[in-house]
């Protein structure tokens, strides 16, 4: 049961459109505001969640008006134990939490009409359990300082804690819930983690410069699930703490900037300049009917768009703030490296259409190319054949001899930045490091070659590479460097024997020059090294393509059971 009633006095006056009521929901009133932007029954909704603790809608305000002058409706309201509402919220959890805010959103928000969602803090657990259960209704989420939770967490009483902001005795419910969360790592394996990268919408995390609650390797966790699908923007507030909700409150312009961006295309899932700019570079009378992310990339979007007549091209997206950063340079050489290869024998690569590699067109910096047959392998069937097939094409790669030499090769780790591990093994690798480079012969590198980039068609005897993408890293340097990449890939994908094993069958196929004993082993440990102390971070496309086995243990077994390898075989 709900009512509206006038809204409560505060330091703050609404817009005139802010209604509060009261809703009735298992057993408690919740308390909560109602705002109708003018935009009609097909206007978006807007529904803003404060976070744990002391945390309530009422700071929240300004942040709905705003939502409302720009024509969405708008909905916050205090959770159990909170502000107005009635219950304990040391009776309150993350389930209760998300049951709760359902039933307001399905009392208030008109049919099946489209969510703008905007947590904070623990409210952001929360816009990933609204978006898992809400699908393709939600148009665009808005993320503060979020934090993400561990699955046991979900049915666990915050405690006399009042929630995640305190740590308190084991023991009790508040110790319970804390132990849960406090587990080192245990929000690696987050739920929400899986709900965001699967979100293809509009989607903005604000930043703030400092954050004493929730740790950064959270706030980049967060980042990387975003940036896999959706139309992601990093929104900085550098001068900002935790309480984001108390900043925009009182930071009118900030606040006016960041509903601007969350309401960036909405109705297209934020890519509306993208489209635009599509439209006027497919081929003549063509029109894009379908869009379909490509699984298995990690510094950037990759989407399949099928066009009316059946054919496919393929769209390349820098996405992560880092890549977009640097796209202008990564972009450009990834157009030149396509045009050079497009005479190339023996080197499948697509075929360029289009692109705009600064963004000044795009939502993001964006590359248009033809469309590759075959798929990505990283499972073991016709392991040993794939192997032979990876050897001989690298081998083809090196052959290239381009009128004009792409940059220098960049390393990737120094001995400096390295983070390993503690233990001899390591102390030892790191040690082969501290020199100057090895003299080497330049070649035509790929620099960034490894299965995850190299699509294969076929089966058994009629098993062949049809194709080798992700040029943005093309460089000038030592055929060991290749080599070398791909085998620290070979070794967590496949085990340390195979990565220790592929120098001999990049040889038997004619390769190009690598250097002997202590030379060959900088480069391989050069890259190795480039991987401590998060193997798994890096494996996240291969666990999409289906291998779940590659936990964090076992790449890092492997990973140091190949270095070991190495420094046996080369010192």
């Amino acid at each position: 049961m709900s009512e509206l009633t006038g809204f409560p006095p505060g330091p703050f006056r609404p817009l005139r459109s802010l209604r509060s009521f009261r809703h009735e929901h298992g057993g408690e009133r919740l308390s909560g505001v109602y705002g109708d932007g003018g935009g009609g029954p097909a206007a978006a909704t807007a529904v803003v969640l404060h976070g744990a603790g002391r945390s309530s809608k009422e700071r929240l305000l300004p942040l709905l008006g705003e939502f409302a002058e720009r024509g969405c409706h708008a909905l916050a309201l205090d959770f159990s134990g909170h502000g107005e509402s009635t219950g304990a919220l040391r009776e309150s959890s993350l389930r209760r939490r998300f049951e709760q805010a359902v039933a307001v959103i399905d009392a208030y928000v008109p049919g099946d009409g489209p969510l703008v969602l905007v947590g904070f803090s623990m409210g952001g657990q929360t816009v990933a359990d609204l978006t898992a259960h809400y699908g393709d209704r939600v148009a665009a989420l808005g993320l503060c300082a979020p934090a993400v939770y561990a699955a046991g967490a979900w049915d666990v009483p915050f405690g006399d804690g009042g929630g995640p902001s305190r740590a308190d005795a084991a023991g009790s419910g508040a110790g319970r819930f804390s132990a849960i969360i406090r587990t080192p790592g245990s929000w690696r394996a987050a739920p929400a983690l899986d709900v965001l990268r699967a979100y293809g919408g509009r989607a903005v995390l604000a930043v703030p410069g400092t954050d004493a609650v929730i740790p950064a390797e959270v706030t980049e966790a967060v980042q990387d699930a975003l940036a896999a699908r959706s139309q992601y923007t990093r929104f900085e507030l550098p001068d900002a703490d935790h309480q984001v909700g108390a900043w925009l409150r009182d930071h009118p312009d900030d606040r006016r900037e960041f509903v601007g961006a969350v309401l960036t295309g909405l109705g297209e899932d934020g890519w509306t300049a993208t489209r635009a700019w599509l439209a006027g570079r497919l081929p003549e009378g063509r029109t894009v009917v379908e869009s379909r992310p490509l699984r298995g990339g990690w510094t950037s979007q990759m989407r399949r768009l099928t066009l009316d007549d059946g054919s496919g091209l393929v769209l390349r997206t820098f996405v992560k703030p880092f890549f977009r950063r640097h796209a202008p340079g990564l972009l450009t050489r990834e157009a030149d490296v396509l045009g050079l290869l497009a005479g190339q024998e023996g080197v499948p690569a697509a075929r360029l259409l289009a692109v705009d590699a600064a963004g000044e067109l795009c939502d993001h910096p964006s590359l248009l190319m033809s469309s590759l047959p075959g798929r990505v392998r990283v499972d073991e069937e016709d392991l040993e054949r794939r192997l032979d097939l990876l050897a001989a094409q690298l081998v083809r790669i090196h052959a290239i001899s381009p009128g004009e030499r792409p940059r220098a090769y960049q390393a990737w780790t120094s001995p400096e930045r390295v983070r390993a591990p503690a233990g001899a093994v390591w102390e030892r690798a790191v040690d082969v490091i501290r020199r100057e480079p090895p003299a080497h012969e330049g070649r035509f590198l790929h620099r960034d070659f490894h299965p995850g980039n190299v699509l294969f068609d076929g089966a058994g005897d009629g098993l062949r590479v049809s194709g080798v993408v992700d040029w943005v890293e093309t460089s000038w340097g030592p055929a060991d460097l290749d080599v070398a990449h791909c085998s620290t890939a070979l070794a967590l994908l496949h085990g340390p024997a195979h990565g220790l094993g592929f120098r001999e069958r990049y040889e038997a196929h004619g390769g190009h020059g690598l250097a002997d004993g202590a030379d060959h082993l900088y480069w391989r440990l050069l890259d190795a090294l480039a991987h401590c102390p998060d193997a798994a971070k890096l494996a996240g496309p291969w666990r999409e393509l289906g291998r779940t086995d590659l936990t964090a243990e076992v790449l890092g077994t492997r990973l140091e059971t190949y270095v070991a390898g190495l420094l046996e075989a080369y010192a």
